[in-house]
C-alpha cells in the first residue's frame, strides 16, 4: 500500500477518535463537570495522536505540510459530518456542501503542481 494510502487511513482513523474526543462530551457527559469531560476528552485523544502523529511522518515522506493540512481538514470534514448528523442528531445542513467547496478549492491550490 502507499504511503500516501497509509497516511489518509490512518488519519480518518484519528479524525474518528478526534471527533469524540472534542464533541461527545457535549451529548455523553454534559451534566458531569468540565474538568471530567476533559480529562475523558484528553483520553480518547492519545488514541488520536497515536495514529495522526505516524500519518502524518509517513505522509511527509511525499507531501508537504500545506498539503497534509489540507488533507487533513477535508477528511475531517469527512468523517465530522456524520458524526454530527448520526450521533450528535444534528441537522444536516447545506453549509456543510458550501464548506466542502471552498475545500476544494483549497485542494486544487495545494496540489496543483501534481495535477500538472
Amino acid at each position: 500500500m502507499s504511503s500516501i494510502l497509509i497516511c489518509i487511513s490512518l488519519l480518518i482513523c484519528s479524525n474518528v477518535f478526534m471527533s469524540f474526543a472534542w464533541y461527545a462530551h457535549l451529548k455523553e457527559l454534559n451534566d458531569k463537570p468540565w474538568f471530567l469531560a476533559a480529562l475523558v476528552s484528553w483520553g480518547i485523544a492519545l488514541f488520536e495522536y497515536l495514529l495522526q502523529v505516524p500519518a502524518n511522518r509517513i505522509g511527509y515522506s511525499q507531501l508537504s505540510v500545506g498539503q497534509l493540512k489540507i488533507m487533513q481538514e477535508i477528511i475531517a470534514l469527512s468523517v465530522f459530518v456524520p458524526f454530527s448528523v448520526y450521533y450528535l442528531k444534528e441537522p444536516l445542513k447545506l453549509d456543510y456542501l458550501w464548506a466542502g467547496l471552498c475545500l476544494l478549492g483549497a485542494v486544487f491550490f495545494m496540489f496543483r503542481a501534481k495535477f500538472s
